[in-house]
């Protein structure tokens, strides 16, 4: 792959920080998209994906400081390095989702409603930034023998070289379309508010919970080495998704009566 798209003397562009601005970019432009059809205020829209972004930036940097310590403590200034990758997405989700409840309520958004704008644009950001993870080489696959297995040839690729794996990338952008498919066509009869938003949450959850079997790359483990860090987080998001999806129909149909 090619982890850098050019030199000019001591500038380099990254290709995966250009893949990660552009998933920003086009999640950001769907969600004003969806909310001058459903008629909320764009520019609180704008606002909000603004402090979301450094939020989902900062949080996935800091969890993924956090699980892997002993590599930075070696090297402190790498921490700032995430053209290297080393973004954990449940660590940025979280951030993001703290940050939102934060100002919906300072704005007065409804917050359900605002969820929802949301929800897709997520699901399509990862579409377009996992493309990103695969040039660079990271969150790599194990070694497999499958005819669409990929061998990373690039020196400065991330992932292992000279040895087919599993393109982990690949799986988890395709996910990422999937669910915006999904969650898009679930928009025509949606039943209540804040059904997009969870229903995004546990697809995710389950489908990460999945991929994360076949990746080869260190990301900490829990549980005896039973669960990585994502695949437990993405299990109990599924089920706290589920738990609120209840709640929220119920809550839903009481209103109705």
């Amino acid at each position: 792959m090619h982890p850098v798209l050019f030199h000019i003397g001591p500038f380099t562009l990254h290709t995966y920080g250009v893949f990660v601005a552009m998933a920003f970019l086009s999640a950001i432009g769907l969600a004003l998209k969806e909310a001058r059809r459903v008629g909320e205020d764009t520019n609180k829209i704008l606002d909000l994906c603004f402090y979301v972004l450094i939020a989902a930036i900062v949080g996935s940097r800091v969890l993924y400081v956090f699980i892997n310590w002993q590599v930075f403590r070696q090297d402190p200034v790498e921490i700032i390095r995430i053209w290297h990758g080393g973004l954990v997405f449940y660590g940025g989700f979280i951030a993001a989702c703290l940050t939102a409840v934060w100002y919906t309520r300072k704005e007065g958004l409804f917050s359900w409603k605002t969820a929802d704008i949301l929800a897709p644009s997520v699901a399509f950001g990862q579409f377009v930034g996992r493309i990103g993870c695969f040039f660079a080489g990271c969150c790599y696959g194990k070694p497999c023998e499958l005819p669409w297995a990929i061998t990373f040839t690039h020196p400065d690729s991330l992932a292992p070289k000279g040895m087919p794996l599993h393109p982990t990338q690949i799986y988890s952008s395709v996910n990422g379309l999937v669910i915006f498919v999904v969650l898009v066509s679930l928009k025509r009869v949606k039943a209540f508010e804040g059904q997009l938003f969870w229903m995004y949450v546990l697809l995710y959850g389950v489908s990460r919970s999945i991929i994360e079997i076949f990746r080869g790359d260190e990301r900490g483990m829990l549980v005896d080495g039973l669960f990585s860090t994502s695949q437990f987080i993405g299990v109990l998001m599924a089920a706290v998704a589920l738990v609120m999806m209840i709640v929220l129909r119920a809550r839903d149909v009481r209103g109705q009566l």
